[in-house]
């Protein structure tokens, strides 16, 4: 069955529809901006949030053909489970439960997320908290087999503007939160949009 869609959400929806103000997103880019403003009450996400060309068409296509996803947390993995049931029920795996130790130098998030790469090279990636994940991804890329998508929105002080930075200079398709801000709940809302979108766009 479809993903249910509860009054207030709507409510919430055409507030914010009356504050936003002038945009140029297209309508599925709005889609995934206007979830993520209403995970975090911050309009300030309608000028931090970038799209790289054909990374939403593509997304969706993988979601409906029961793409895995990777996120890096449970948070993330949480935020969208219900979502995921919902639509496609895509393989949803928490890169930090991946390792019961991290490798050398390097954070539990980061191996495990190295080590979702070896396995499932083509998965959407979806990481809302650590930036040495984000950068341990990137430093793999290019690569002939890439993620279908990279959900760049680690959010605090340390690494997180060079991981995001990183993000950019690749050329794998990505929705990718700029500056500081960011986290679990906005990666889990970007997620969480394209599988709505998925869904109305054919199921």
């Amino acid at each position: 069955m479809p993903p249910s869609t509860h009054p207030i959400l709507q409510q919430s929806f055409a507030v914010i529809d009356c504050e936003i103000g002038e945009h140029a997103f297209t309508p599925d880019e709005y889609a995934v901006v206007r979830r993520v403003i209403h995970s975090t009450a911050d309009f300030e996400f309608k000028d931090l949030i970038r799209f790289s060309p054909g990374a939403i068409e593509g997304a969706i296509a993988a979601l409906r053909q029961q793409i895995p996803i990777v996120t890096d947390v449970n948070m993330v993995k949480q935020g969208v489970a219900t979502m995921v049931t919902q639509t496609f029920g895509n393989p949803l795996i928490s890169a930090v439960d991946q390792v019961t130790e991290a490798l050398p130098g390097k954070t539990r998030t980061e191996t495990g997320i190295l080590q979702c790469f070896k396995e499932f090279p083509e998965a959407i990636y979806a990481i809302g908290n650590a930036p040495t994940a984000l950068l341990a991804l990137c430093a793999c890329l290019p690569t002939p087999r890439q993620p279908t998508l990279i959900i760049g929105a680690p959010v605090g002080f340390i690494s997180v503007l060079e991981s995001k930075a990183a993000l950019a200079q690749t050329p794998v398709p990505q929705i990718r939160i700029d500056g500081r801000k960011g986290g679990s709940p906005v990666a889990a809302a970007i997620l969480n949009a394209l599988l709505v979108l998925a869904w109305e766009k054919g199921g």
